[in-house]
C-alpha cells in the first residue's frame, strides 16, 4: 500500500484531503508544521510526501531541503501541494520536488476527483501502486 505524507496547515483542507486519501485506498499521515514533517519522514518513512509551501515555524522550501539534506528521508518523493503558482517550479525542482499540484487548478471545492487522478498519474510515474480504490473511482 502507498504511503503518503500529507503536509498542510488549514486543517479544513487537511483533513477534507485526508479522507479522499484514504477513501482511495492510500495508507494516510498528516503534519501541520515544518518540524512534524522532518520527525514524521524520519519515523514512517513514506513513499510520498505532499508538501504545501506556507507551514508555520518552516517554510515549505525550507522542509523541502532539510528533507533532501537527510540521507534517511533524502529518497522519499516530494509532491508540491500548494495554493502558490508553479513560478518557483524550476528552483524547487533543483531542490529535489519530483511533482506539483497546484490547489488552485484542481478545484477541490468541487470534489477529489481531479486530485486524485492526478496523483494517480504521479504515483505512477514513481513506480508506485495506485490503490485499486482509486483505480476504481477514475473509471
Amino acid at each position: 500500500m502507498t504511503k503518503i505524507l500529507l503536509v498542510d496547515d488549514s486543517k479544513f483542507l487537511r483533513m477534507a484531503t485526508e479522507r479522499a486519501l484514504a477513501r482511495a485506498g492510500y495508507q494516510v499521515s498528516t503534519a501541520e508544521d515544518g518540524p512534524s514533517v522532518l520527525e514524521r519522514a524520519k519515523r514512517e518513512k513514506p513513499d510520498v510526501i505532499l508538501l504545501d509551501m506556507l507551514l508555520p515555524k518552516m517554510t515549505g522550501p525550507e522542509v523541502l531541503k532539510g528533507l533532501k539534506s537527510d540521507p534517511t528521508t533524502a529518497g522519499i518523493a516530494v509532491v508540491i501541494f500548494t495554493g502558490l503558482s508553479n513560478k518557483n517550479a524550476e528552483r524547487l525542482r533543483q531542490d529535489g520536488a519530483c511533482a506539483f499540484l497546484e490547489k488552485s487548478r484542481l478545484a477541490l471545492d468541487k470534489g477529489s476527483e481531479a486530485f486524485l487522478g492526478a496523483l494517480a498519474e504521479i504515483v505512477r510515474s514513481l513506480g508506485l501502486a495506485v490503490p485499486e480504490a482509486n483505480r476504481a473511482a477514475m473509471t
